[in-house]
Parts: C-alpha cells; sequence; structure tokens
C-alpha cells in the first residue's frame, strides 16, 4: 500500500453536542462510534501515512504512539485520526529546531501519557457514579430501561460541558507546577538537578488487602479516594510534594525534615485519628535521592517504604539520618530495637514525637 499525505479535514468550530452526534439507530455503547463522537473525528490514516506526514520512519511514530500509551495497529488498518497525525508532526517539530532529541520527547510523551490517562481515569470515573444514579432514577420514573446507554451518554454530556474550562485548567495547572519545578532546580544553584538531599515519606493504610476483603467496592473504593485527598491536603499545605499514590500508600518528600515529620504527623491526625478511617503507619528517611522523570530514587525511597513494615499502628518511626536533623529542643526520639530490614541488613529504627 503506498503512502499518501493525511487529508486534512476541516474542524467544526462548536462541535455537536454529544446526544445530538449519536446517529440513529447506533449504538451507544459501540467503542468505535464512542471514539468518534468525543473526538469528533473519525479515524482514517494509517501508521506509514501518519509517518509520511511527519517525514519520520513507522518505527519512529508507532514508538511516540505507544509512548503517548495506545497500542499499535495492526498492519494497514487505519485507526489514527487527523489529530493524531498532527500529535505526532509538533513532537517531531520540536526535534528537528533542537529543542529536544528523540529519545526526550518519547520520555515527555510517556510522562504526559501515563497522566493524562489516569486524569482521564480519575475524571470518569468521578462522573459515572453520579450519573448512574440520576439513570437508576429516571428508569424507576418510567423513562428508558436502558440504564448502560443512559449512563454513557449522561457521562458523556457532563465530560462535554466540562471540556472547554478544563483544558483550560490543565494548561494553566501545569504551568504553575512547571514555574514551581524550575523553581526548586534554582534554589539547588550549581549542585547537581538530578540528585539531592531530601526527606522522603511513606504513608500506607495498614493491613489493606485484608480490609480491601471485608467491604464492598463502592466503600473501598471511597476509602482510597478520601485516603489520597486528605493526604495530598496535609502534603501540601506544608509545601511537600506527593511524588505518587498506590491506592493504599502515598510516597512524599520534603527538602526540610522537621516538615517532612509535620507532614508525616498531619497524615496520622486526618487518617489514623479519624474513627471511620483505617490505621497508618509512616515511615521517614533522609538522603540523596535521584530526580528522574517525576519520580525520586535511592536507599531513602527504599528505607521509608521498608520502615512502615516494622512501624506501631498510627506512629512515625524514622531512620537514624532523620532523628539526628530533628532538634532535641523540639522532639524526642527513642531508638528500637535492632532488627533486619530487608535490603539494608540489620538496623535500628527511631521511634520520634514532638515534645
Amino acid at each position: 500500500m503506498s503512502a499518501r499525505s493525511p487529508r486534512q479535514t476541516p474542524q467544526p468550530e462548536r462541535p455537536e453536542r454529544p446526544e445530538q452526534r449519536l446517529s440513529a439507530g447506533t449504538d451507544p455503547l459501540d467503542p468505535a462510534e464512542l471514539t468518534r463522537i468525543i473526538l469528533g473525528e473519525a479515524p482514517e490514516h494509517t501508521a506509514a501515512e501518519v509517518a509520511t506526514s511527519a517525514a519520520i520512519s513507522v518505527e519512529q511514530a508507532r514508538r511516540l504512539w505507544r509512548a503517548l500509551g495506545f497500542p499499535e495497529a495492526e498492519g494497514d488498518a487505519a485507526v489514527y485520526t487527523p489529530s493524531d497525525a498532527k500529535a505526532i508532526r509538533t513532537l517531531v517539530e520540536s526535534v528537528r529546531t533542537g529543542t529536544i532529541d528523540l529519545d526526550l520527547a518519547v520520555n515527555l510523551t510517556r510522562a504526559l501519557g501515563q497522566n493524562m490517562a489516569r486524569l482521564a481515569d480519575w475524571e470518569v470515573g468521578a462522573l459515572v457514579h453520579r450519573v448512574e444514579q440520576v439513570a437508576e432514577q429516571e428508569s424507576r420514573d418510567g423513562g428508558s430501561a436502558d440504564t448502560d446507554g443512559s449512563v454513557v451518554r449522561g457521562t458523556m454530556a457532563i465530560v462535554e460541558e466540562l471540556s472547554g474550562g478544563f483544558e483550560q485548567l490543565m494548561v494553566y495547572a501545569w504551568r504553575r507546577h512547571l514555574a514551581a519545578a524550575i523553581g526548586r532546580v534554582m534554589a539547588l544553584g550549581d549542585a547537581d538537578p538530578h540528585t539531592t538531599r531530601l526527606t522522603v515519606g511513606f504513608a500506607d493504610i495498614v493491613s489493606f488487602t485484608a480490609l480491601s476483603n471485608e467491604i464492598s467496592r463502592d466503600r473501598i473504593g471511597d476509602l482510597v479516594e478520601k485516603f489520597e485527598s486528605r493526604c495530598a491536603d496535609v502534603v501540601a499545605s506544608r509545601r511537600g510534594r506527593i511524588i505518587k499514590s498506590i491506592g493504599d500508600s502515598v510516597l512524599f518528600v520534603h527538602d526540610d525534615p522537621v516538615r517532612a515529620y509535620d507532614i508525616a504527623a498531619g497524615i496520622i491526625q486526618v487518617i489514623g485519628r479519624d474513627p471511620r478511617m483505617p490505621d497508618v503507619r509512616v515511615g521517614l528517611a533522609t538522603g540523596s535521592v535521584v530526580a528522574r522523570l517525576g519520580d525520586v530514587f535511592g536507599p531513602p525511597v527504599n528505607m521509608a517504604a521498608r520502615l512502615t513494615n516494622v512501624a506501631r499502628r498510627n506512629r512515625v518511626i524514622v531512620d537514624a539520618e532523620t532523628a539526628s536533623l530533628l532538634p532535641s529542643t523540639e522532639f524526642e526520639t527513642r531508638a528500637l530495637p535492632a532488627r533486619p530490614v530487608r535490603g539494608f541488613g540489620v538496623i535500628e529504627p527511631v521511634a520520634v514525637r514532638r515534645h
């Protein structure tokens, strides 16, 4: 099949509403139809055509597409939209100007794809629950019995209403966090921006696996959402940063060990001291970490996670390095019995609390 340049399909200034885009007799649950409705255009280009449009090889185009988090097309299937082709051309243009190289373009694209995928899942998941309630109520009131179709239409309608303002909010949030990230790098001066000294905190829910087997799906979802949101509020209010959350655990960092302790104590206060929430354990460790692609790596990260395995419920436990940095005029520290910790041998964890 010979490659041809993608056709430039003019886009309407204001897309139709989702319910208007559903043609008569169309199954609203058909994935291809949903994609066409949400994107406002239909797939019409092959990988070869997209690559030709961007003047790169097919493998390079597929590499960028995989980095966004989407599966490759099989054979000569026309699964790419005009906007997909434009996105690839935009990335390639940045490489051609010398601003970034292809490897960096792939890394940035992967970071964008992973975060946008989670954001989309988060957004739709939050909306679906409400839409399900509305659809069920309509069904009880004598409305359409097509609950699944009503949920899809209702969710799409809400997404449509939010899309314009929310897109602006995404760009604003990105710029705001970009400014903060550049500020952190500039504060390092001549130091290596990839390696920095931080206090790393790891907080997790006690016996989460057993707990998730005992309560309903809705309750476990609500619990995780509340855990993550409360931890995020505590970390942000004390000028820390959440690196990642994994359902029952949160990894955060701070350049000040005292404030890192305040975050740990704050998480215990809003989670472990709330009788409606499960117990938590928090570990802190200080040292040099490697910051890469929005994540942090190094012994302090592993140590903080290991310490939660030996911490008592609703207590903060730290390594010796962190304990030595906490002012004795403000904190009381107590060495715990030495114990083996996987990957570190035998260590003496330290329990700590404010006077």
